[in-house]
C-alpha cells in the first residue's frame, strides 16, 4: 500500500545531518543521497552553523545529545535566526522519553525520530517536512540563485 506521501519527489532536497555519530551521520547521508537528495553533514552544532547559511538546506536532522553545542541549543539558535527559523527541524535521539520530546516542541522542532531509525522512517520524516510548494508536492528545481 502506497501512501500519497511516498511519492514526493526528494531529488535536489537539500538536508542537513548533524549528529556526533559517525556511524549515524554516515547511515543517513547514504539513505539520503539514495533517496535523490543533496545531503551536508556536521559534527555538532557549532560546526552545523557555520555550514546553514552556505548549504541552506531544506530541512535539517539534529542529534539531542552532541559536545559542545547540544541538539536543543542548535535547534533554538535556528529558530531564532530570521534566515533559517522557518527550516523544518527533526530531532534525533536514543532517549525516547516524553520531556524530551516536549523540550524539543519547545525549542522549535517540527518532529522527534528515534534512533537507530529505518530507512522508511528517515525518508517518510523528510517527507512529512518539506515546505509544501506549488505544483501539488513537486519540488521545484532547488538549484535556483534567487532568494
Amino acid at each position: 500500500m502506497t501512501d500519497a506521501s511516498d511519492t514526493i519527489d526528494l531529488t535536489g532536497t537539500r538536508v542537513l545531518v548533524i549528529d556526533d555519530s559517525k556511524t549515524i551521520r554516515r547511515t543517513a547521508e547514504s539513505l539520503l543521497k539514495k533517496a535523490g537528495c543533496e545531503v551536508c553533514v556536521a559534527e555538532d552544532g557549532f560546526e552545523a552553523l557555520g555550514k546553514m547559511l552556505s548549504f541552506k538546506p531544506d530541512l535539517v536532522f539534529v542529534d539531542i545529545m552532541m559536545p559542545r553545542l547540544d541538539g536543543y541549543h542548535t535547534c533554538a539558535l535556528i529558530k531564532g535566526n530570521a534566515a533559517l527559523k522557518h527550516t523544518p527541524v527533526i530531532m534525533l535521539s536514543s532517549k525516547d522519553g516524553l520531556f524530551d520530546r516536549a523540550k524539543g516542541r519547545l525549542v522549535g522542532a517540527q518532529l522527534y525520530l528515534s534512533k537507530p531509525f529505518t530507512a522508511e522512517e528517515l525518508l517518510a520524516a523528510v517527507r512529512a517536512n518539506l515546505p509544501r510548494r506549488a505544483g501539488d508536492g513537486e519540488n521545484p528545481t532547488r538549484n535556483s540563485t534567487a532568494s
